[in-house]
């Protein structure tokens, strides 16, 4: 992360708004940012983990970009070809 983002991260933060729209968002990017280090950590492409759980590669791909929409039940499929588990929680 550049200075000068970290910079304006910060300061774009300290709005109230702001701040809570990007609180709201950390789950997805959680999810996105876990589903990314673990293929490339397989050493897969997005084609790869694809195939695995019977999908095309669009579909990895945008949800990868946090525009995909996955049901719990594609979670579980990806969290199972990556080796992990899925595991939801509302608190």
């Amino acid at each position: 992360m550049t200075t000068d983002f970290k910079k304006f991260k910060d300061k774009t933060l300290r709005s109230k708004s702001v701040k809570d729209e990007y609180d709201a968002l950390a789950p997805e990017y959680e999810v996105v940012k876990t589903i990314i280090k673990y293929r490339l950590k397989k050493g897969w492409s997005q084609t790869e983990l694809a195939e695995a759980i019977g999908t095309r590669q669009p579909v990895i791909s945008r949800l990868e970009r946090g525009e995909g929409n996955p049901s719990l039940k594609t979670l579980d499929s990806i969290a199972r070809a990556l080796d992990l588990r899925l595991k939801v929680l509302m608190r």
